[in-house]
C-alpha cells in the first residue's frame, strides 16, 4: 500500500500540472481570438461537407462557397451550395439583420426565418470560427483545449465545445473546431448530434479581410418564387 500511496502523490501533481498547462494554452488561444476579432472584417472560402446519417449509415457530400462579414456589431453570412451528393445544385442561404433566407430555385421557393429572441444563438453559430472573440466563445460554450495542429500552413487550435444552452445541446451534443486564433477563422468544424449523426465541414482557399461586394450578401430571387415566412 505504501507503493500505491507514493504513486498517488506522484501522479496527482503531474495531472494537475497538465491541467494547468492546458488552461494556460486555452487562455492564450482565447486571448489571441479576442485580438483577432477586433480586426476581423470579412472572410470567404470554399467548403466541402460530409453529412453522416447514423441510422442508415449513409454519407452525403456537399460543396460550395461561403462568405462572412461584420456590419457594425452584427454578423452576415451567405452560403451558396453548388454540389450535393455529386449532383449540381444552386441553393442559397443568407443571414442578414436577424433573418435567415433559404432560396431553392429548383422549387421556386424562398423560406424566411426570423431569429427573433434566438438571434444571439443564431449569431453565436455564425461566428463559430469566423470572427468571433474568445470572450464570446467562452460565454456561450464550455471550451476544452485539445492541442495545436497545422492546417494549410496555419497553426490551428483544436477546441471541443459544449453549449451552455440546453436547447442547443438537445440538437448538438458538442462541436469540435480547428481554428486559427491569430485570425479567428475556422479551417474545419465537426458537429455531433445526439442521434449519432455528424456534419464535418472543411474550408479551403480562405480569404481574410478582403473587400466583399454588397451584392455578395444578396439573393436574386426569380419572379414567381413562392415565399414562406416562419
Amino acid at each position: 500500500w505504501m507503493v500505491c500511496l507514493l504513486a498517488a502523490f506522484l501522479v496527482a501533481p503531474a495531472s494537475l500540472l497538465a491541467q494547468n498547462g492546458q488552461k494556460a494554452q486555452l487562455d492564450q488561444v482565447l486571448d489571441e481570438m479576442n485580438v483577432a476579432s477586433a480586426h476581423f472584417r470579412s472572410a470567404s472560402a470554399n467548403f466541402s461537407a460530409d453529412n453522416y446519417t447514423a441510422v442508415v449509415q449513409v454519407h452525403q457530400e456537399q460543396g460550395g462557397t461561403i462568405a462572412f462579414r461584420r456590419v457594425r456589431s452584427s454578423a452576415e453570412m451567405k452560403l451558396h451550395l453548388t454540389d450535393e451528393g455529386g449532383q449540381a445544385t444552386n441553393r442559397e442561404l443568407l443571414y442578414k439583420d436577424g433573418v435567415l433566407y433559404i432560396y431553392e430555385p429548383s422549387l421556386k421557393q424562398e423560406t424566411i426565418l426570423r431569429a427573433g429572441k434566438n438571434r444571439q444563438t443564431y449569431e453565436s453559430f455564425l461566428t463559430l470560427g469566423f470572427g468571433g472573440s474568445g470572450r464570446e466563445l467562452a460565454k456561450d460554450w464550455q471550451v476544452t483545449f485539445e492541442g495545436m495542429e497545422t492546417m494549410d500552413g496555419a497553426k490551428v487550435a483544436k477546441l471541443n465545445l459544449v453549449s451552455k444552452s440546453q436547447t442547443v445541446r438537445d440538437n448538438y451534443s458538442h462541436i469540435v473546431v480547428w481554428i486559427d486564433p491569430l485570425r479567428s477563422i475556422a479551417h474545419k468544424q465537426e458537429i455531433f448530434m445526439p442521434s449519432g449523426d455528424t456534419r464535418t465541414v472543411t474550408y479551403s482557399k480562405i480569404k481574410y479581410n478582403t473587400r466583399l461586394a454588397d451584392s455578395t450578401f444578396r439573393i436574386e430571387v426569380a419572379p414567381g418564387t413562392k415565399k414562406i415566412v416562419k
